[in-house]
């Protein structure tokens, strides 16, 4: 599938890679401190070295909410391509990454980052798009699909018993903000609208780590990992995430639980991980090497066991980025 692909580059044929990340300890900062991560083909991982955006033989940038698959996926992609020694990752919010690191110099606790990651990936394939325009990236495949969901506290303490109990007065949502997170400013904000409810639960505010409806609706800060921290901490009674962080956190054993959404209003038919090369990474051959690995039955099944749902054959196939 990948090998048309490869030979744009002058490859042969694709082979396979594995990585896997360390899975972040939600302490008080809801586990941001580990958005940058660099995995070592011997296991090791370390937190927070942005330069090695600059030197590994590997950089990715990806949307956030696949946090929990990354470290299990970064090492399986290194045991099958071990001369991979060093993958830099980073899992924060793809429109800040496309606008605040690669159209333009950003800088993370004070240190800069590379402006050319060999691959980004993001739940709105406007972000690609994007890049298309500016000559940086041609092709794309959808990878995996996810869905909203409702978390709530574990027991539900709120008897909260699906969307229509959002409008409840009694109740303190925490939702993604408008401006920098694609699962709201994509989707949730669709299906608030969808439901009539946007204007009611929003009051039509665009601001982040910041009360929408004063001690009703709060947004948050930078990243939609923000909310179950503000359920079990008694912040907030429920929220609207990614199923797969329902499914991550009950795993954990953390004190929460979810209510499903109906498929009429989950966006599941609309949710696609897109992900592309970018033509100015330095490392085209190890990110082609990715691409048919997260193509791989292998890395399907890892996306699978985390609660997202599989590409289908027709995703996978790379194809051109549409100019509308």
């Amino acid at each position: 599938m990948m090998n048309t692909a490869l030979k744009k580059i002058g490859i042969a044929s694709a082979m396979t890679a594995g990585l896997i990340m360390a899975g972040p300890t939600m302490a008080a900062d809801a586990g941001q401190g580990h958005d940058y991560r660099t995995f070592h083909a011997d296991g090791k991982i370390d937190y927070g070295k942005i330069e090695d955006s600059y030197n590994s033989n590997l950089t990715i940038y990806v949307a956030g909410n696949q946090f929990m698959v990354m470290e299990e996926l970064m090492k399986d992609f290194q045991k099958r391509n071990p001369d991979i020694k060093k993958i830099y990752l980073e899992t924060i919010p793809p429109g800040q990454i496309l606008k605040g690191q690669i159209l333009k110099q950003g800088e993370i606790n004070g240190q800069k980052t590379a402006q050319n990651p060999d691959l980004f990936a993001s739940v709105n394939l406007g972000h690609l798009k994007k890049l298309n325009t500016k000559g940086v990236m041609d092709d794309y495949l959808i990878y995996t699909h996810n869905k909203l969901e409702l978390m709530i506290a574990k027991g539900n303490p709120k008897n909260i018993k699906g969307v229509e109990d959002l409008t409840r007065k009694d109740l303190v949502k925490s939702f993604p903000n408008p401006l920098t997170e694609g699962i709201f400013k994509f989707y949730g904000s669709r299906m608030l609208k969808d439901l009539g409810m946007y204007q009611e639960l929003t009051n039509d505010q665009k601001c982040k780590g910041c009360w929408a409806v004063p001690g009703q609706t709060y947004f948050t800060k930078r990243h939609h990992r923000e909310t179950p921290h503000r359920i079990e901490n008694g912040q907030a009674d429920v929220g609207i995430v990614w199923a797969t962080e329902v499914k991550h956190g009950k795993a954990q054993g953390r004190p929460i639980d979810g209510v499903e959404i109906p498929a009429k209003y989950n966006m599941g038919s609309k949710v696609g991980y897109a992900i592309g090369v970018l033509k100015t990474g330095k490392n085209p051959y190890n990110a082609m090497r990715y691409m048919s690995y997260v193509s791989s039955d292998a890395a399907q099944d890892i996306y699978a066991s985390y609660g997202f749902v599989k590409a289908s054959s027709e995703d996978l196939k790379l194809k051109p980025i549409p100019m509308k």
